[in-house]
């Protein structure tokens, strides 16, 4: 089982990733007040500790997880190959649509983190919100491979 270390939302395309300890999931928005929420398959983007240590390792800098700009961060499970499952965080069910693909402005960080992120689903995935709910650091993290082990049926 994994661990919720970090929630971060922005209010627009390149602004500053605001840190929370705690927040509101919707269907509809996903994370409240995060400008991607509307966009289904991409509701919210989440992160792993070790995917994220690995690829800083990788290009010899200690980086801040929120210059990755993911939602959410955890530790404890692995995110590889799990398109079409489900992720459960505290009561919340996100859907697993894919692995998200790194951008440029990842080079503007750090030369090479692109690259980097690119391996091994290291930049994360992307995720539509199946079941919504409250969030909170701490809030455990598990990988279900169907929506009926989540308690709700797939819309």
């Amino acid at each position: 089982m994994g661990k919720l270390l970090g929630i971060a939302l922005k209010k627009a395309s390149r602004e500053p990733m605001i840190i929370v300890n705690e927040a509101h999931v919707t269907i509809n928005d996903g994370i409240e007040n995060d400008y991607k929420g509307s966009i289904k398959k991409r509701q919210i983007t989440v992160l792993t500790h070790e995917a994220w240590d690995e690829a800083c390792a990788d290009i010899k800098k200690i980086l801040p997880w929120t210059n990755r700009r993911a939602n959410l961060f955890i530790e404890g499970v692995s995110l590889v190959d799990t398109k079409d499952t489900f992720l459960r965080v505290g009561d919340v069910v996100l859907k697993i649509n894919g692995k998200t693909t790194p951008c440029w402005r990842m080079d503007e960080i750090a030369h090479g983190l692109m690259g980097s992120l690119e391996s091994f689903w290291r930049c994360g995935v992307k995720c539509s919100v199946i079941k919504g709910g409250k969030i909170s650091i701490g809030d455990d993290v598990t990988i279900c491979q169907t929506a009926e082990i989540t308690g709700i049926a797939e819309e």
